[in-house]
């Protein structure tokens, strides 16, 4: 158990550094182009990465969710809201479960 505690306070100081060094070792501003739109596409990346195989695997069919992830990337692509995009997903994805079982 004395591991464990030893195990979490690790992580906990490596997250830490992970996110105060930059901050403290940069101080000028980043002027390269190639670097800013690095950093300006992470988040995005990330949250994409964190988010698709939860949207395969998060019905019972394989196949629901693909219909309901290409509907859902056709809506975001009419501009409709976040959650206008989240709640038709969620009623399609019932529907599509409900004619499949």
């Amino acid at each position: 158990m004395n591991n464990l505690y030893i195990y979490i306070l690790v992580m906990a100081i490596v997250t830490y550094l992970i996110r105060a060094i930059p901050l403290t070792l940069i101080r000028k501003e980043i002027n390269n182009k190639f670097i800013k739109s690095f950093l300006y596409y992470v988040p995005y990346v990330t949250l994409s990465v964190l988010i698709f195989p939860a949207i395969l695997y998060s019905t019972s069919s394989i196949i629901s969710a693909i219909i309901v992830f290409i509907i859902a990337i056709i809506l975001s692509y009419r501009k409709l809201n976040m959650m206008t995009v989240a709640i038709i997903s969620c009623l399609t994805v019932f529907i599509i479960e409900y004619l499949l079982l």
